[in-house]
């Protein structure tokens, strides 16, 4: 049998360098942000995130300018962002600044004022490059991604057109939260009639229909945190949390109906942000009533990513950015990071004998699970399988939707609890029965395989197990038959108990397949 690894497993040896932490400044029309990141990977790892809400965009609809307060909160923020830049030894600072900054007429002199309050250059981006950093920034967090990406900011609502990683042309508009306060004199009324204008001329929302809508932007996640909480959700990640879009609709007109203060869960969403809650809650109704899509989707990843994304190479962009936060963690962490490896071969050579229906999306999950399956050996074995689903269920990770998530979860679970364990319901809730049935396969695989091996590297390769006319057979070489004791059996019978076979362990010699030394019988 030829055991070299498949294309999704080879690329991870691509990883780029990390080559130190790496900050991006976004100077938006509401909050002035800087961002750290552990370094300009395939899937940066935020290490310092802090924000300054200081309006910029606040009155420029009105007035043309960038009111002098706003300006002022905004600098001393960049000054502040320098010296903790220095602190953290970052390595490369890309500052940039959005519609506020576009659309005002002092918009050049703060930019350049910006640029020597932060020590960097400071670009300023227009609508379109807005709209397009904004794609990749999806790109880069979703696994083939396809549908309408809909930046909502202070100032402006960029619109574009993915599909894979391919881009295609932006527009933007004047509805960001702050523009529609002011354009409708603070009337939710004439807001919705703004929106709907703007919105009567964007000819690309002809192609969201039936497809995606992903949202990126402050008040977009404020408003889904809302409907997490109001939904009692087991997740708290935001990035890949799906709305079915009447629903969506449905909350936005709530939201817009109701005051904010007396919104359930409203304590949740920052007092700043939540007079813009209705305004962001305007546009997303209008464009689901113009071009209905499939579901709504919020992305954690926008023009900050995006700008990231862009600046590795073409073979560093290629990369899955699940599976390349899976082995980063299974580096850092696991007990042999080789062994997890192995495991994936080894899954891979038994789920081929079993002629398992497998999707392609299934062995993208069973090889991250493979990489995951270690790296909280450190814990208390009382408490591995509690500690392992959070990591899982809270980790930031991108290219993975919420089922996904629990998948990937209750497969921790179930390996260290066993198949047979009540394993948390409400992370049953979230995945589909194949998908269940999935994870305690593939947990009991792994409780065989660490039974067997004990999480060291160069054992697996030599003890494959398959099944075969009716049976699941494991093969121990000679040197390696003690180990077939009474915990290993036990946990293999459980196993072959899964899938309806007869569990066999058997002492074989070895042979040679292509350039790999298997045992058999």
């Amino acid at each position: 049998m030829n055991l070299q690894m498949p294309k999704l497993f080879a690329t991870m040896q691509l990883r780029p360098e990390v080559k130190g932490p790496v900050a991006v400044v976004d100077i938006g029309s509401n909050s002035v942000r800087l961002v750290v990141y552990d370094g300009l990977t395939r899937s940066p790892t935020p290490i310092f995130n802090e924000k300054a809400l200081c309006a910029l965009g606040h009155g420029v609809a009105k007035t043309g300018e960038l009111a002098a307060s706003s300006v002022a909160k905004a600098l001393a923020a960049l000054k502040r962002y320098r010296v903790l830049i220095k602190i953290m030894n970052v390595q490369q600072v890309y500052a940039f600044a959005t519609a506020a900054a576009r659309d005002a007429s002092n918009g050049p002199a703060f930019v350049a004022d910006a640029s020597n309050a932060i020590g960097a250059p400071v670009s300023l981006l227009s609508g379109r490059r807005e709209a397009e950093l904004s794609a990749l920034g999806v790109i880069s967090g979703f696994h083939e991604p396809d549908g309408i990406v809909a930046d909502l900011g202070g100032g402006s609502l960029e619109l574009i057109d993915i599909k894979g990683a391919k881009v295609g042309k932006g527009i933007t508009l004047p509805l960001g939260g702050l523009s529609l306060m002011d354009a409708s004199n603070h009337s939710l009324r004439n807001a919705a009639r703004i929106a709907q204008e703007a919105l009567e001329d964007a000819k690309l929302l002809a192609r969201l229909r039936g497809r995606t809508l992903y949202a990126v932007g402050g008040t977009w996640r404020a408003l889904a945190k809302l409907h997490m909480r109001q939904r009692n959700y087991l997740l708290s990640i935001m990035h890949g949390y799906n709305i079915p879009a009447r629903e969506a609709a449905d909350f936005a007109g709530l939201v817009e109906r109701v005051n904010a203060e007396a919104l359930i869960a409203v304590e949740a969403v920052t007092p700043a942000r939540r007079p813009l809650l209705a305004y962001g809650a305007i546009v997303l109704d209008e464009i689901i009533r113009k071009a209905p899509p499939k579901q709504v989707t919020i992305s954690a990843s926008g023009v900050r990513e995006g700008l990231l994304y862009e600046q590795l190479s073409s073979a560093e962009q290629r990369l899955d950015p699940l599976i390349f936060a899976a082995q980063t963690f299974n580096d850092a962490y696991a007990r042999s990071p080789r062994h997890a490896e192995e495991l994936r071969q080894w899954t891979d050579r038994f789920m081929d004998s079993l002629r398992f229906d497998e999707t392609l999306e299934d062995k993208r999950l069973r090889h991250a699970a493979c990489l995951l399956a270690d790296v909280n050996w450190r814990a208390h074995p009382d408490y591995r399988s509690e500690q392992s689903l959070n990591i899982v269920v809270n980790g930031a990770f991108t290219g993975i939707d919420h089922p996904g998530r629990c998948f990937l979860a209750l497969v921790m679970s179930y390996r260290y609890l066993g198949l047979d364990a009540d394993v948390n319901p409400q992370v049953r809730a979230h995945v589909s029965p194949r998908l269940l049935d999935q994870a305690r396969l593939l947990a009991g695989a792994m409780r065989v395989a660490y039974a067997v091996s004990a999480g060291m590297a160069d054992v697996l390769p030599r003890v494959p197990l398959i099944t075969s006319k009716g049976k699941t057979i494991l093969t121990l070489p000679p040197d390696l038959a003690d180990l077939a004791g009474e915990r290993l059996s036990n946990r293999q019978k459980q196993l072959a108990k899964l899938i309806g076979r007869e569990a066999v362990i058997q002492t074989g010699a070895t042979i040679k397949t292509g350039s790999s030394s298997v045992e058999t019988a």
